[in-house]
């Protein structure tokens, strides 16, 4: 159950998770100095502008903001609460907690649904499928027909490959057993229905384990092995598993895309699985869905280049242009490779092996070359002026994007813009007229793009909120200092809130122990947003250096403060705050006695 849990355990949970690991497993990062960079996951970066500290322990995006230690970069990455993200690294490293619950007013609430809890039911589940699959009996038509696609024993096992039942309460069954709660599976996407009246979900299916790139199960695929009318059937959206942010093969393939700088997205799971039983392991796979925005953020966390393989048909070729789209739009370099003679990836690595498929892989076709004979094909095809019309919209809007996300120099755009007006019969002035009105678009539609996840904190305004940050600038970064802060000042000088709440726990460690590191200080706060501001403090801190000077200066203008308002040190900020609105009521437009709003 997630709980509070003692301030001892979270430090050995924080000490037991290296952040240049756990980062390292969702962003592709590269040695800079004595730190790391990486493309951050916490804004739409075209640039890598994460800074990751191993000795500091702690990660600082210089675009968004986003900041904090390891169980702030868990917590913002899945979404979690603290507790549920102390949970998830302390199961990563096999540390066992003991929770202490929220009690009183102090409570916090938490999701329906506890992400930890679902990857537990979820692991249960592809053990109980691959249970019934190795089974003699339950499992020997699965297992012939798995011998019949030419899948290996190894890959069976890599890939966690299991079997759901016929019969329609197999799973059911097995979790009453278990005691598993039924709504739990229900969440998990495992079972229908409700009430006394739960069913599978799956049922006489080959069942494919998906797992995000730590190897955490987070859904299922199942392959029909009778005559159903949906041959896949996925798990629904959970809290854990998305469609459109999930792809087959991460955790499998995150090593070699990252060596190789290079990632071969495919259409289906045996596409995935064959690629990799040959050799070709930096090969993934969509989810039954078209390559998304998302998909593309994945991706470019660990390879520099996209190769598209999808099936070579009609609907191949659409669900390949759509992603083209997709990833010129996310500054992603992006080819184009067909499987010769109409055979899906899975068919053609079977009938002619590795060397010929990274042969097609590496004549992967350049995205406005592909384009560019799409173009051509639909004017010999379609001879209609809507057709026609609608092809060349298509083709401007390609290159509009790539010169907007800096794809396309200015001299391949005049080649290209020279070589249409010879095809549709334009001038070149009015093509690159069009052109410019669809990137003032693109470039206008680039800068609406608000970031959901760092949200920048108040900080407060005026020379008394700058001495405030100051002093903690100065605490955060050399402890020695504070004994003469303590001297002068309480906790309450801080009337920014969330200066205030910094103070707070800075003033707490270091009653406890004077040698405080920053990252004990970061995992005494679940807040990512004061998380984000911590760091942001003690780097801009180490950037000013001359501590003491500093310290000095901003002690001055506090002690000037508290003299001019006649406030020492008030027992809190509502009792203060009370204070200010009676002066208020009786003074009217008189501010002289507001404190803190010089």
């Amino acid at each position: 159950m997630t709980g509070k849990f003692d301030n001892a355990i979270i430090s050995q949970v924080q000490q037991a998770n290296d952040i240049v690991d756990v980062v390292s497993e969702h962003v592709n990062l590269v040695k800079k100095g004595r730190e790391l960079v990486g493309v951050c996951p916490f804004h739409s970066d075209h640039r890598p502008s994460m800074y990751v500290s191993p000795v500091k322990q702690i990660f600082k995006c210089f675009a968004c903001g986003a900041g904090g230690d390891v169980f702030k970069f868990i917590q913002m990455r899945e979404n979690l609460t603290f507790p549920q993200a102390v949970e998830r690294l302390a199961e990563k490293v096999g540390i066992k907690l003991k929770p202490i619950k929220y009690t009183g007013k102090g409570q916090k609430s938490v999701p329906d649904v506890d992400p930890n809890q679902l990857a537990r039911v979820n692991e249960w589940a592809a053990k109980y499928f691959q249970a019934n699959l190795k089974d003699k009996q339950k499992g020997k038509a699965a297992r012939d027909y798995v011998a019949e696609r030419q899948i290996n024993q190894e890959s069976v096992d890599k890939w966690r490959i299991g079997l759901a039942i016929g019969g329609g309460n197999d799973l059911v069954n097995a979790a009453a057993k278990k005691n598993i709660p039924m709504d739990l599976l229900g969440k998990a996407g495992l079972v229908v229905g409700g009430q006394s009246d739960y069913k599978d979900k799956f049922i006489n299916r080959l069942m494919f384990t998906i797992t995000d790139v730590t190897g955490r199960v987070i859904g299922f695929g199942g392959r029909t092995l009778d005559n159903a009318p949906a041959k896949y059937m996925n798990s629904p959206a959970t809290v854990l598993f998305d469609k459109s942010n999930s792809m087959y093969g991460l955790e499998q393939g995150r090593l070699s895309m990252v060596s190789t700088g290079q990632a071969v997205v495919v259409e289906g799971y045996t596409d995935v699985i064959m690629a990799h039983q040959a050799g070709c392991n930096n090969v993934i796979a969509t989810l039954g869905t078209s390559f998304t925005a998302g998909h593309g953020r994945i991706l470019r966390r660990y390879a520099k280049n996209i190769v598209i393989l999808f099936d070579n048909d009609v609907a191949g070729n659409e669900a390949a242009n759509r992603a083209l789209e997709v990833c010129l739009s996310q500054h992603i370099d992006i080819k184009l490779a067909t499987v010769p003679q109409g055979k899906d990836p899975c068919d053609f690595v079977l009938a002619s092996g590795r060397e010929e498929f990274e042969k097609v892989i590496s004549s992967a076709t350049d995205v406005f070359r592909f384009k560019w004979d799409r173009l051509k094909d639909n004017f010999e095809n379609d001879q209609t002026l809507a057709g026609n019309k609608a092809a060349i919209e298509e083709f401007l809007q390609t290159i509009a994007v790539a010169i907007s996300s800096g794809k396309l120099p200015a001299i391949d755009r005049g080649l290209i813009v020279n070589r249409l007006s010879r095809v549709i019969g334009l001038n070149t002035k009015q093509i690159n007229s069009e052109l410019d009105k669809r990137i003032a678009r693109s470039v206008s539609s680039a800068a609406g793009i608000v970031n959901s996840k760092v949200v920048s904190a108040d900080l407060g305004k005026g020379l008394y909120a700058t001495a405030q940050r100051e002093i903690l600038e100065v605490l955060l970064n050399e402890s020695r200092f504070f004994d003469s802060i303590k001297e002068k000042f309480s906790v309450e000088i801080f009337d920014v809130p969330v200066l205030r709440q910094i103070a707070e726990i800075l003033f707490e460690k270091y009653s406890q122990q004077r040698d405080v590191t920053l990252a004990a200080v970061l995992s005494a706060t679940e807040s990512a947003q004061l998380s984000s501001c911590i760091v942001m403090l003690a780097e801009a801190g180490e950037e000013k250096g001359n501590y003491k000077k500093m310290l000095n200066g901003a002690i001055e203008v506090v002690e000037k403060q508290l003299e001019k308002n006649k406030v020492v040190q008030p027992v809190n900020i509502e009792e203060q705050t009370m204070f200010l609105k009676s002066i208020t009521n009786n003074a009217g437009k008189d501010n002289r006695h507001n404190v803190g709003m010089v």
